[in-house]
């Protein structure tokens, strides 16, 4: 059993998923008969995570109505809830008491196979102070990709391929990266990360 927190950033407008989300919020939509967070919640417990912090802004009551204390799951939830909004990061400035270990924070809109005891142990054992979980992507031009030089071309390359990583949404952080989040003050992650 762990007793790391995880904390779940559940509190956007998911504009992107309109219609569906003007009368739900986005971690509520449904995937396989289940709510999204609730998928996150059974991974987590899985896991032998059982602490859970929802942060709640758009539809919260929604949310809280669904989960209550987290009794029919076996776990505790307790619910951070944002008077206006603060961005993907400034919620964690409510947390009441400050986590003593690494906690994770998961945004409530993850469908993912990823392993949050892998990603906490990788954390602990590189002393990161934070760590992000993040996907290859690959992005085919689906041109030949000409460069020039004046009238000249220096090269041609044939539908070339670019290699980056994706952010997905799932981190882990010792304590002392709260003292970078300012009370009530909008802040996003992206930020947050570059600060750090």
């Amino acid at each position: 059993e762990k007793r790391n927190q995880v904390i779940v950033m559940a509190g956007g407008k998911g504009k992107r998923m309109l219609p569906y989300t003007k009368k739900c919020p986005k971690p509520l939509l449904i995937i396989g008969e289940k709510p999204i967070l609730e998928h996150i919640l059974l991974k987590a417990k899985m896991e032998g995570f059982n602490k859970f912090t929802f942060s709640i802004n758009y539809l919260g009551y929604k949310i809280k109505n669904f989960f209550n204390d987290g009794n029919r799951w076996n776990v505790k939830i307790k619910y951070l809830k944002e008077n206006f909004p603060l961005g993907t990061a400034g919620s964690l400035s409510l947390l009441k008491p400050k986590p003593r270990m690494p906690f994770i924070v998961c945004n409530g809109d993850i469908v993912s196979e990823i392993r949050f005891n892998e990603l906490l142990d990788f954390h602990q054992k590189n002393n990161a102070i934070a760590t992000v979980a993040v996907k290859p992507y690959e992005l085919r031009n689906p041109y030949g990709v000409v460069k020039v030089s004046g009238n000249n071309i220096i090269e041609l390359k044939e539908k070339p391929i670019s290699k980056s990583y994706v952010n997905i949404g799932v981190y882990v952080f010792e304590p002392q990266v709260l003292k970078f989040i300012s009370k009530n003050k909008y802040l996003d992650m992206n930020i947050l990360i570059q600060n750090l």
